[in-house]
């Protein structure tokens, strides 16, 4: 069940999925097992509504709101993903073709003018709302996880060994706003 979902290193191919175990995970502390890494926060990012990092390096991958330059949001394409390579000088880079079209990648469906419906083409099962608030008209995405509704700013993916093509993924921590509560949080699902 769990697919490929994240890329090592420019020459390398996708490793596990992140999302694979997400709705059926169970919650635990954030404080547990730590990653080694010291992780930056992605700083001016134009339009950025969330961002995923992961063991074994640095590099996260940035999602957007796609633009065109009559300053309307692409409806056939509402977001675009790139990486920021911090682990190579902060270049930041286009996802290629493999993680585009079997990881990283999002597939959009509008629901309405401003709303869409998201889901990884790596783990279909997880659905991300893109929608446009009326509190700070700008758009924010969504998720179900744990039966909490989340704003996601973040998501991290704590991997430990495993082999090339199937590294030991060990939990996902979902890191937002309780759409409920209005307050921070995280939540983590172990991925079995």
């Amino acid at each position: 069940m769990k697919k490929l979902l994240f890329k090592y290193s420019t020459k390398s191919l996708i490793v596990i999925t992140i999302l694979a175990g997400i709705i059926s995970g169970d919650v635990s502390a954030q404080t547990d097992n730590p990653s080694p890494l010291h992780f930056p926060t992605p700083k001016n990012i134009d339009d950025m509504v969330f961002y995923i990092q992961r063991d074994p390096n640095t590099n996260t991958a940035v999602y957007a709101i796609n633009y065109q330059e009559n300053g309307e949001i692409n409806k056939s394409n509402p977001i675009k993903a790139y990486w920021i390579r911090y682990a190579e000088k902060g270049e930041k880079k286009d996802f290629t073709y493999i993680q585009r079209k079997f990881a990283y990648g999002l597939e959009s469906k509008a629901l309405n003018n401003e709303e869409f419906d998201l889901q990884f083409v790596s783990y279909k099962k997880l659905h991300l709302t893109l929608k446009k608030i009326a509190s700070d008209q700008k758009y924010h995405v969504f998720a179900h996880v744990n039966q909490k509704r989340i704003q996601i700013e973040k998501i991290f993916v704590r991997i430990e060994g495993g082999s090339f093509w199937l590294p030991n993924v060990k939990y996902a921590e979902v890191t937002g706003i309780d759409a409920l509560s209005n307050k921070k949080i995280t939540e983590r699902l172990l991925l079995k």
